[in-house]
């Protein structure tokens, strides 16, 4: 199946998986999604990622969701910068979200990182997506 957005195609994986309260889910691997899942990883908002090699040059990532009392940790997860509309935004425009309680995925120039680390460094770039 071609994806013409792998990015949010996994987002949408991830939030289907947690509305059906499944432990782990399926997603084609691609280095640009290792990317995100290590910050959503590091910012505790899923378990880990396996890779499981299929054959030569295929692959698959296992996603391990993350609940707590039941509940997802994942309230809202969306895809701001589509590949129809690309949002960009300078040091001083990255806003925050829900008052700090989530975080915006930034590609800058200097690698993906977390709103709060693109602040910090002083550097913008495109927002890929908000999680809460």
């Amino acid at each position: 199946m071609i994806v013409n957005d792998p990015i949010g195609d996994m987002l949408t994986r991830i939030r289907n998986g947690q509305q059906a309260l499944k432990a782990k889910i399926l997603c084609p691997d691609s280095k640009a999604r290792r990317v995100v899942l290590d910050i959503l990883q590091q910012e505790g908002y899923i378990r880990g990622y396996t890779t499981e090699i299929l054959r030569k040059d295929i692959s698959n990532l296992t996603i391990e969701l993350k609940y707590y009392e039941g509940q997802p940790v994942i309230k809202t997860i969306s895809r701001v910068s589509k590949p129809g509309r690309r949002v960009y935004a300078p040091t001083d425009k990255i806003g925050t979200v829900h008052s700090g309680l989530g975080m915006l995925i930034v590609s800058t120039s200097s690698g993906v990182m977390t709103d709060t680390d693109a602040k910090a460094k002083g550097i913008g770039g495109e927002v890929i997506c908000k999680v809460f």
